[in-house]
């Protein structure tokens, strides 16, 4: 997580009093267990990479980053089915309030290097979203829904999700997929857990927010905590640590 000095980390503290939660117990991955990648890009998570991406190296966004790695290599040794988001946009067609980010052939659109090696494995399926909820950026124009289509394939009873960003697009497609599985449209789908160490946001402080029109201040690890808060508050599981058998 980004660090806090001073009067943030008395907020953070403040914060995590009046809306604590206790996290789940540590996920073991078992065989029926899918991995979802929310936006490992370029635009998101590499440094000077574009209008949305770290301005200067951020412990959270590297922690995030490793630790998804990690877990990539995990599933694609043991031939099991990983979902890969990549957020990716057409010039012509903006995402307000948001700024012009990961656009079509910047490069922004594009895997982290840690994660070049992904496009060509056979264990991931990959769909690039020109939205912030993925679970909605699934679906064709028959009606028919990429996510839930690849749940059912591989009979995926637990779906592990990391990436970026916690309160944004990790957010609103762990919401969407939770209320899809309440009502039956993501079968055989039950639990949806987030790994809080393979999760991470963008920090705008608020002294820099005050400086641009519009902004509004974004403190990391408040935010990031406000993410996993608001998840598990919609019916998702939060782990802290991953076992492996």
């Amino acid at each position: 997580m980004g660090s806090e000095a001073g009067g943030g980390a008395a907020a953070i503290d403040l914060l995590r009093s009046a809306a604590p939660f206790l996290p789940d117990a540590d996920l073991l991955l078992t065989p029926g267990t899918g991995l979802v990648l929310v936006d490992l890009v370029n635009g998101f998570c590499t440094v000077g990479a574009g209008n949305l991406a770290p301005v200067t190296p951020n412990k959270q966004i590297e922690k995030m980053v490793e630790e998804s790695t990690r877990l990539a290599k995990v599933f694609c040794q043991r031939n099991w089915p990983v979902f890969a988001f990549l957020d990716t946009h057409h010039p012509d067609r903006p995402e307000p309030p948001f700024p012009p980010h990961c656009i079509i052939g910047s490069g922004e659109e594009n895997f982290v290097p840690a994660l070049e090696w992904l496009e060509n494995d056979p264990n991931v399926t990959m769909r690039r979203k020109d939205c912030i909820d993925g679970y909605l950026a699934s679906f064709e124009k028959d009606g028919s829904n990429v996510f839930s289509e690849w749940v059912a394939k591989f009979q995926i009873k637990t779906v592990l999700v990391v990436g970026i960003c916690t309160d944004f697009c990790v957010l609103d497609f762990v919401s969407s997929t939770l209320a899809a599985r309440n009502i039956g449209r993501v079968p055989p789908l039950e639990d949806v857990v987030i790994y809080s160490e393979g999760c991470a946001t963008f920090d705008l402080p608020v002294e820099v927010a005050r400086s641009i029109k519009g902004a509004l201040a974004h403190p990391q690890d408040l935010m990031h905590h406000m993410g996993l808060y608001m998840a598990k508050s919609r019916g998702a599981k939060i782990v802290d640590g991953i076992l492996e058998e």
